[in-house]
């Protein structure tokens, strides 16, 4: 039985992980590398996309490597105990704009881009393969995932709602801004990532392959719940991650100017706060709505519909700061969705590692896992990618000399509507093709 010591500590990785670098990866990154590091709309996006091509290759064979990991501390842990440091590193310095040329600046990027994704498979892989050896009982999975993304989500809280009040504080130039959070962000995701790794507890022993083999990565595609369930978990990202990245461009080109309300500051991540404290809640409330649902799968279906119903509206909303509470309203309600069906995700993650273990013969949960993994930077990372791609070809466009991007004579209003289409229709689409997946995913519990 597992104490609530363990699962806290457990809630740190993701507090670390997804409430943190990847909160501010998402939400922040596009933007970051387009209006303040400098680079273009293109070279953002071809970043993005060279990063998930690294991504193909890395995330499988981290999985297969953790799998086989044996030491005193474990054969997860260990990953998280001493990848801590590099994680918080990697992060603070990915956020650093150093004084380079162009080329310099581009080659600075990417490098540390692909360093970053690369520590955080090796930190992150082993984190969700944890869940599959530190309990067999099904209701307590769903527990910690519970306290997982209750503590991303938390987390997650605290760094958007942070962001604005410590760039003031910190004052003088964004490029400097965005440094200064890189480290101290950076610092507090190593404590977090660390604290996870000497906290939890491994009570389960995989069944380990003899030898490295190829052929977990081909029963992999023959697993048809991990197919299913791999495109959903790309489509819940697709869609958080166009709407967060989304966020900021909408902010600077539909509701421009500081949005002040009873003396809060409310800039994008602000705004993406209010569905950070909502997905909390919902997530520490989600095994018990799927006791009401009857399975992880109607749950999910369920959660998706509110999502979808909930995007589809905040599309006829006013472009103006004046309806900035309702807009927050559909936040909040889009928010509920969300934070139903991501703990279930990872749930449903140990299911289909449990069901790859029972007809292979040996486990392959961090090779399983890791598709997670993959699932969520491919999902982020194309959507942000499309984002600056789709404003490009409505008119937002680059100036040679300067390090932020502007929009073409007679494009604004284009440019207006493609921002707030790919925080609300887009993002809908999405989860219509999510629903079509949950519904063919054939694991029924």
């Amino acid at each position: 039985m597992a104490t609530i010591k363990e699962k806290i500590g457990y809630a740190l990785g993701d507090a670390a992980a997804g409430g943190i670098t990847w909160k501010v990866m998402s939400i922040a990154f596009p933007f970051f590398f387009t209006n303040i590091y400098g680079l273009t709309l293109a070279d953002t996006a071809a970043l993005m996309l060279v990063a998930r091509l690294f991504d193909v290759v890395t995330d499988p064979l981290m999985g297969s490597l953790a799998d086989r990991t044996q030491s005193r501390w474990g054969t997860y842990r260990p990953w998280l105990i001493f990848g801590a440091i590099p994680f918080g590193l990697i992060f603070a310095m990915l956020l650093y704009t150093p004084e380079f040329g162009p080329v310099g600046k581009r080659v600075y990027a990417y490098t540390l881009y692909l360093l970053m994704m690369a520590v955080y498979t090796a930190v992150n892989v082993p984190y969700g393969s944890l869940l599959g050896v530190m309990t067999e009982d099904d209701n307590e999975k769903n527990q910690f995932s519970s306290y997982r993304m209750v503590g991303a989500y938390a987390m997650g809280f605290v760094t958007l709602l942070s962001f604005p009040y410590l760039q003031k504080m910190i004052g003088g130039t964004d490029a400097h801004q965005y440094a200064m959070l890189g480290i101290f962000f950076g610092v507090l995701a190593a404590l977090m990532t660390f604290a996870c790794g000497m906290l939890t507890k491994e009570r389960l022993k995989p069944v380990r392959a003899e030898k490295f083999s190829l052929k977990p990565f081909a029963d992999l595609f023959t697993n048809k719940p991990w197919i299913y369930l791999t495109l959903v978990g790309i489509c819940t990202n697709f869609f958080n991650g166009f709407r967060y990245a989304a966020a900021a461009y909408m902010f600077t080109y539909c509701l421009p100017g500081e949005v002040t309300v009873s003396g809060l500051i409310i800039n994008y991540t602000v705004f993406m706060t209010f569905g950070e404290v909502v997905c909390m809640i919902a997530g520490g409330m989600s095994p018990k709505f799927t006791q009401w649902a009857g399975s992880k799968k109607k749950a999910f279906i369920y959660a998706t519909l509110i999502c979808l119903v909930t995007s589809v509206l905040f599309f006829f909303i006013p472009m103006d700061a004046a309806y900035i509470w309702v807009m927050i309203l559909f936040v909040v309600l889009t928010s509920i969705g969300i934070g139903i069906y991501s703990p279930l995700l990872w749930s449903m993650y140990a299911d289909v590692a449990d069901y790859a273990t029972q007809k292979n013969g040996t486990s392959s949960t961090g090779l399983i896992f890791s598709s997670g993994t993959m699932s969520q930077k491919f999902g982020s990372a194309i959507s942000g990618a499309l984002i600056t791609l789709l404003l490009g070809w409505a008119g937002l466009h680059t100036v040679a000399g300067s390090s932020e991007p502007v929009i073409s004579a007679g494009n604004e209003e284009s440019v207006r509507t493609m921002a707030w289409a790919l925080f609300s229709l887009i993002p809908a689409a999405v989860s219509i093709i999510m629903l079509f997946l949950v519904y063919k995913y054939p694991i029924k519990k």
